[in-house]
């Protein structure tokens, strides 16, 4: 049940266009994620569109943590599924799915990501990031274990990246599932 209907583009205010541009930041690390035969997911952007202002600021943000960020892009997107998977947030799964697939990860590894398995066929770096987001989302902390194991891999400015993408997309997941906003005909993560 959507609580409140997003704005369509036809109906989004001025101020979403400076809004859409702070998605890219001044010196971006990676692409724009490639949406070419993807379904266009509006939902997220029409909840926006209702606040453009909280918009731009944290489109600022989100375009650091998703085209700036330290992680490399497979990195990233083991962090915004597992997200995605504990919140149970449907939308975020979907639009990251094929972006994650366009990163490296396995449908294997997808798999595990939603179930929350460490299966051997993933990194010890890659079972770390997992531990992070469910660490980060049920106490806000890591422990020393998982903290040992991020250090082991990854530089502080990573392990920044780390928390700040975790808690990105937890208020992304957040507000969508709390406004009601899923995508159509979409398999809910396990």
């Amino acid at each position: 049940m959507t609580r409140v209907e997003p704005l369509q583009p036809r109906q989004f205010p001025p101020e979403m266009s400076s809004a859409l541009a702070a998605m890219i930041p001044p010196k971006p690390r990676h692409p724009m994620p490639n949406t070419e035969g993807q379904r266009k997911s509006l939902g997220m952007l029409g909840m926006f569109a209702h606040h453009p202002h909280l918009a731009r600021a944290f489109f600022t943000f989100n375009g650091q943590v998703l085209l700036a960020t330290t992680l490399t892009p497979r990195q990233r997107e083991i962090l915004i599924l597992r997200v995605a998977a504990r919140r149970g947030c449907d939308y975020l799964w979907a639009e990251h799915l094929h972006i994650a697939e366009d990163a490296g990860l396995t449908a294997e590894e997808t798999e595990s990501i939603a179930s929350g398995s460490t299966t051997p066929s993933f990194h010890p770096l890659d079972a770390a990031l997992l531990s992070a987001v469910d660490e980060i989302i049920t106490d806000g902390l890591l422990t020393d274990r998982t903290w040992a194991a991020l250090a082991a891999g990854l530089d502080t400015q990573q392990i920044l990246d780390v928390i700040f993408t975790v808690g990105a997309y937890e208020t992304v997941s957040s507000m969508l599932r709390t406004f009601g906003i899923g995508p159509d005909d979409v398999p809910r993560p396990s």
